[in-house]
């Protein structure tokens, strides 16, 4: 037969063990989540109609328009070439821009440099940006995946 004192010990006991279970839970909980994070969707659309038309887009220039739920960065180059890329840094995903005076494309966190054609040349960036197919199609531009 159970005393008195042995069933308090017991219910005691799961009482705390219970509660440093939970405490350890709620811990590790936030930790996991930031060590293992959230799967990002990838755009479902293939192409986009960029708002500009060919000539509204200066040579030697950048811009930034949207693909789906990303960034993407049309460039006219120096040359006169459209090109486009996803904007997106693939360092820690900032948006990237167009620097005309040195005619790249650079990533202002940490200062990653890409060239014109999208490859990483300098800084943390650990590949180059995806590159987007351009077809101008009478006075639209329309980038596709898949360059």
């Amino acid at each position: 037969m159970e005393t008195l004192a042995s069933s308090r010990r017991g219910f005691v006991n799961f009482l705390l063990g219970t509660g440093f279970g939970a405490m350890a839970v709620w811990m590790l909980y936030p930790v996991i989540r930031y060590l293992i994070p959230p799967k990002s969707g990838e755009p479902t659309i293939a192409s986009v109609t960029i708002p500009w038309k060919p000539a509204e887009v200066k040579t030697n220039t950048g811009r930034i328009f949207k693909f789906g739920s990303q960034p993407g960065i049309l460039i006219k180059t120096p040359a006169g070439e459209l090109r486009a890329f996803t904007a997106t840094c693939t360092h820690l995903n900032c948006t990237v821009q167009y620097r005309e005076e040195k005619q790249d494309i650079w990533c202002a966190c940490h200062n990653g440099i890409y060239d014109l054609n999208g490859k990483n040349v300098s800084g943390p960036p650990p590949r180059p940006l995806e590159p987007y197919k351009v077809n101008v199609k009478g006075d639209q531009i329309v980038v596709s995946k898949g360059a």
